[in-house]
């Protein structure tokens, strides 16, 4: 169910916030201390005093929300809409009513405060590559509009304004990404691999040349379908659960027409969390996402 009574008073809002933020116990956000007291209020937000460094904070110090006249239910609204519907930020702004300068600063925050995925490879391993369309828009080329030289066919590389975005199940854990890449080599494909438990990795791939050293590395066992042959499955050898995975890619990529290249590991981190809240129900999943952030 989507949280109406957090989208709808400010006070459920900050009270959820409080909860997300404090769930083990106040501390101050400049020196860590947890000698503090409650500090008369900020608005509709506790105020604290921390004792050991002698100074004052409350429920938004340090975090996204900080140094905004927005209402925070606002700023909820938006990550929340923004994860669950990937709702343009032309729509957010607006559903809350703020000038598209203020929506897009706030949800870059939010986007940079996300943290990169820590592999941790059991195996087995999928992985495949999908590459998308991402160039330099307009201001960051120098120049009054975007290019729109990006419908080369085949694989691209960053340098060609599109990007491959490599996608990796790890089959013993159950757990997916995404990560964009500057091109589809050797040497990338070993670094994504390199965190793991135990040798030699079982890895499925498909019969891209890039994974053929694999093959050859005492470090994995690489076992692989053939697409151009119409091979798709062997049994337990595909990679079918990184393509449904990475086709899901490009319609998230789609609402916010045309994310720069320099932007993209970001809108990929807001994908791949958004992913992890897909099972949970509103109120869980919106405090997933505050969570993310601090």
């Amino acid at each position: 169910m989507i949280p109406l009574d957090v989208f709808g008073s400010e006070s459920v809002a900050t009270d959820l916030l409080e909860q997300v933020r404090w769930r083990n116990g106040v501390t101050c956000p400049r020196c860590r201390s947890d000698l503090t007291v409650k500090n008369g209020s900020y608005g509709h937000f506790q105020r604290y005093l921390c004792k050991n460094c002698d100074r004052t904070f409350n429920d938004k110090t340090g975090t996204i929300f900080a140094h905004s006249k927005v209402a925070l239910r606002k700023w909820l609204f938006s990550i929340y809409a923004f994860l669950r519907f990937n709702t343009s930020l032309r729509q957010l702004q607006i559903e809350i009513d703020v000038q598209y300068k203020t929506i897009y600063q706030r949800v870059e925050r939010f986007t940079k405060a996300l943290d990169a995925p820590s592999l941790d490879l059991v195996g087995p391993v999928e992985i495949d590559e999908v590459y998308v369309s991402a160039g330099l828009k307009g201001r960051e080329r120098d120049q009054e509009s975007r290019s729109r030289g990006l419908s080369t066919r085949g694989r691209g590389t960053y340098e060609q304004d599109k990007p491959p975005v490599f996608t990796i199940v790890d089959r013993g854990t159950g757990d997916r990404y995404v990560i964009p890449a500057k091109s589809a080599d050797e040497s990338t494909i070993r670094l994504l691999l390199e965190n793991r438990q135990k040798e030699p990795l079982t890895v499925y791939t498909d019969g891209f040349r890039a994974y053929d050293p694999l093959a050859e590395d005492d470090a994995f066992d690489r076992e692989y379908v053939v697409h151009g042959d119409g091979e798709y499955a062997n049994e337990n050898v595909h990679v079918n659960t990184c393509e449904s995975h990475g086709s899901l890619l490009r319609p998230w990529l789609s609402p916010h027409r045309g994310i720069s290249k320099d932007k993209l590991t970001q809108y990929l981190r807001a994908f791949q969390l958004r992913r992890k809240l897909l099972r949970k129900p509103g109120r869980e999943a919106l405090k997933h996402a505050i969570k993310a952030t601090l």
